[in-house]
């Protein structure tokens, strides 16, 4: 089924005010970078700068596949969700370019843009190894959202109930 088919069900597409809200008050998604034969894909806290760049730190160290493989990609892509119960869950996926950022990029990073949430292994990592700041520039995104209001007990099927 396609999410205009849903839409009877409680789904809806999120507008560009919506998404802007939802990457703005969340940290943490799946980045997917090109490989064959499936998508090399890595869990990763971002920044968000409010319009059109989501911001990552990557611990590259000597040697980094996802460095390595984010270099060579031409498009990118990041999901954030957030599946708070079975009937309220939202979702925002978006495309576009990556690249690391200079120097210069670098030191016009805002607080606000960086990513926020690190594992604390990540931290202490990054005190002592490489860290390099990557700039995914959205080029396409999109949002869907379900939020109803639970049936009652009653009305709810039971996967016991042969009926």
């Amino acid at each position: 089924m396609t999410v205009d088919e849903l839409t009877d069900h409680g789904m809806e597409r999120m507008d560009d005010e919506a998404i802007t809200q939802f990457l703005a008050t969340h940290s943490l998604g799946v980045l997917g970078l090109p490989t064959e034969p499936t998508p090399y894909l890595l869990p990763m806290s971002y920044g968000f700068d409010g319009e059109s760049q989501l911001y990552f730190v990557y611990v590259t160290g000597t040697d980094s596949e996802k460095a390595s493989l984010s270099d060579r990609a031409n498009v990118a892509s990041f999901l954030v969700y957030s599946a708070e119960t079975m009937f309220h869950w939202q979702s925002v996926s978006v495309t576009g370019s990556i690249r690391p950022l200079s120097d210069a990029d670098y030191d016009d990073l805002t607080d606000a843009q960086a990513p926020t949430w690190r594992p604390e292994l990540f931290e202490a990592a990054g005190t002592s190894e490489t860290t390099t700041i990557y700039s995914l520039e959205i080029d396409d995104w999109s949002g869907i959202r379900h939020a109803i209001e639970p049936p009652a007990y009653t009305e709810r099927s039971s996967r016991d109930d042969p009926d």
